[in-house]
């Protein structure tokens, strides 16, 4: 259909005059999606009991504060002072159940206040609602990644922070958590605190031990398995996994390892998978090692970067070299479909990726170790909680690929955050029945009833 000029445009010059007054209007109408899944999760009764034996004065407590923090980052906020631009929000405090909000010195109060034990049990909770949902899910087999991930400050000396490796900002004092994430579903299973100043290893035995035994106990005659970077790489970590029926690929840091070097450098015929990838296999052990393992040495065609001063005039060739990387498993399957398999740790990079860009888990806001774990957990909360509506609403969109892809094609938090949470609305009662007006969109109100129709089925 045509419309004529006059139908388009509009004359605008006057500037509106400004007024502000109680309407009972939200700016996040798209959070009503989470109210029906809080509540089918029980998640602030559940959160009460990681809380009991803090005996605290506060009118807000602890639960109230978690399940706050989990909303404001959910909103896209990142500072504890960011509360105050939603302070009046009615939507915000119906599902906090409160007719007014803690002010930030408040929430400050309240991370001060956190206690190792309560850290503990919050940790406990994230990993029971991801069990939760896989055991709903079912699987054949389940993909654990691990691996630390950095999380630097420049502001102020936090507690329990320690200058570390950092690419990004050299001396800079910070963190590096080291984190069990599932590959199917693109949770955080768990995570574990660590100071900024210590290896990738370390700490991490004990913790993969947890990992795995907490998986078994919950999901029995499911096949686990897992991948990690060369930083793991030792007899204790391989041979646990062994011994637990896990299947593993581990990089090895294999110009630590003359012998290996000199299998690469003296190897004539190397078996093909494709143009890019060729292999040989050995069993092989360290010295120190009792048993040997399948070993892959694997090259990869790759252009050769020319460094030197490029003339525009004359021909530069293109050249080829190699770059080399072995793999140490327990798998007994194709050596192409073990590299494919390794090489699906990238998904968890993204994962970090999202976890510090639009959850906020790069912030360090206090300088209690307590209160930046309290915030660290309630950004991951709020990325399982996201990851869980999605599951929830959507059917799979695939099944056991060989990078072990996640099943369902997610929308990042900021995409439903621009699409849907960070809408207007308003609330009233008529005739004594609660609705949240918004404006009329058609793409909003599809996705939005959508969603809603689906979590009241699954209720």
């Amino acid at each position: 259909m045509k419309f004529s000029k006059k139908h388009i445009f509009s004359r605008v010059f006057k500037i509106p005059e400004i007024k502000f007054e109680d309407q009972r209007l939200t700016s996040f109408a798209g959070l009503v999606l989470y109210q029906p899944v809080l509540q089918q999760l029980r998640l602030k009764e559940r959160l009460k009991k990681c809380f009991t034996h803090l005996k605290v004065s506060e009118i807000f407590g602890h639960p109230i504060i978690m399940l706050l923090l989990v909303l404001h980052l959910i909103m896209g906020h990142r500072k504890l002072r960011d509360l105050d631009y939603y302070q009046d929000d009615p939507l915000v405090k119906r599902m906090l159940g409160l007719q007014r909000l803690p002010n930030v010195a408040t929430v400050s109060r309240a991370l001060r206040t956190v206690d190792q034990k309560a850290i503990d049990k919050v940790r406990e909770l994230v990993r029971d609602l991801v069990i939760q949902r896989l055991q709903k899910l079912s699987p054949a087999r389940l993909t654990l990644d691990f691996d630390g991930s950095v999380i630097w400050t420049t502001q102020r000396r936090a507690e329990g922070t320690a200058v570390g490796f950092n690419k990004q900002k050299k001396g800079a004092r910070g963190y590096y958590p080291l984190f069990c994430t599932i590959a199917q579903t693109g949770q955080v299973l768990d995570v574990l605190f660590r100071p900024g100043n210590v290896h990738d290893s370390n700490g991490a035995k004990a913790f993969i031990t947890d990992c795995l035994q907490i998986l078994q106990e919950a999901l029995p005659g499911v096949i686990l398995e897992t991948r990690m970077d060369s930083a793991f790489f030792s007899d204790d970590i391989v041979t646990l996994l062994e011994t637990q029926r896990v299947e593993f690929s581990l990089s090895v840091p294999f110009e630590r390892f003359a012998e290996l070097k000199h299998l690469i450098q003296e190897r004539k015929r190397w078996k093909r998978m494709d143009a890019r990838w060729s292999w040989f296999e050995t069993f092989w052990k360290p010295k120190k090692w009792d048993t040997r393992f399948r070993f892959l040495l694997i090259r990869q065609r790759v252009p050769l970067v020319f460094r030197g001063p490029i003339q525009l005039d004359l021909f530069v060739p293109h050249e080829e070299g190699y770059a080399f990387k072995v793999l140490v498993t327990n798998k007994q399957i194709k050596a192409k479909k073990v590299l494919m398999f390794h090489n699906g740790r990238a998904d968890q990079e993204g994962l970090f990726g999202e976890l510090k860009s639009q959850a906020q888990m790069d912030y360090i806001p206090v300088r209690r170790l307590g209160g930046n774990q309290f915030y660290n957990l309630a950004a991951i909360l709020a990325h399982n909680l996201t990851r869980e509506i999605q599951m929830l609403a959507r059917r799979r969109d695939r099944g056991t690929t060989e990078k072990r892809s996640a099943l369902w094609s997610f929308d990042e938090l900021k995409t439903l955050r621009h699409l849907i949470i960070q809408r207007a609305g308003r609330l009233t009662a008529p005739k004594g029945k609660l609705t949240l007006t918004m404006s009329v969109n058609a793409a909003v109100q599809q996705d939005l009833l959508g969603f809603l129709e689906v979590f009241k089925e699954a209720a």
